[in-house]
């Protein structure tokens, strides 16, 4: 389906999360388990966009995310997890941390939008912006969207013609729906959020305790 600007700006103003052109709301998974390794090779397929890495990239793990910006568990894991994760492994230099979109709704794509276009190059900036969209998902997702995101911009220095602008880059919306669809595919993501660790997938509401113990079995070996 082709999404067109009209369309996009009109499920953006909604207060609903509108499902279009493919962003479609799947089920979520509220507890953690661990499935097989996923292949390989698609695993290490990065986004047409280029994927955003906090971390060394000669880590021994390689965390990689598949979240969706309008996600309460995706929220709930990066307010309550991941901060411990980062202290721990990330910035000890242990894990490697990749974030990967997939928008359950058109609003979380646009979120993805904004982030993209604030970080373009700059990890910690794009991380920032996620960080900011997570903490105020009760803010910017029941109302209008694009006003919210306009606030958002400000705060990373954009102004608000640079936001719409972002908003109506037809580019980074066709690559993140990309991500998207091959994550789906190719990996058989079905729920936010969805973690590969080294390869071995946790799904849902992961907690700290089962993140350790896929972890740290990975850096004795």
């Amino acid at each position: 389906m082709i999404l067109t600007r009209r369309s996009f700006n009109a499920a953006l103003a909604s207060t609903a999360l509108v499902a279009v052109a493919g962003f479609s709301p799947l089920e979520l998974i509220g507890r953690a388990f661990a499935e097989d390794v996923a292949d390989p090779a698609a695993l290490a397929t990065p986004s047409p966009l280029g994927d955003m890495m906090l971390g060394q990239p000669t880590a021994a793990v390689t965390i990689i995310e598949y979240a969706s910006m309008t996600c309460p568990h995706c929220a709930h894991f990066h307010d309550a997890v991941y901060p411990t994760i980062k202290k721990e492994y990330i910035d000890t230099g242990k894990v490697r941390f990749i974030f990967r979109e997939f928008p359950l709704d058109i609003k979380a794509a646009a979120g993805s939008m904004l982030a993209r276009c604030v970080g373009k190059d700059n990890a910690d900036k794009y991380f920032a912006v996620i960080d900011i969209l997570f903490k105020t998902q009760e803010t910017w997702i029941p109302n209008d969207t694009v006003a919210a995101l306009r606030r958002i911009g400000r705060q990373a220095g954009f102004s608000d013609q640079q936001t719409d602008a972002c908003l109506a880059d037809q580019a980074t919306l066709d690559a993140i729906k990309t991500t998207q669809e091959f994550a789906a595919n190719k990996l058989k993501v079905n729920s936010t959020p969805t973690f590969f660790v080294n390869g071995t997938i946790l799904k849902g509401g992961s907690e700290i305790d089962e993140f350790r113990k896929v972890i740290d079995p990975l850096l004795k070996s």
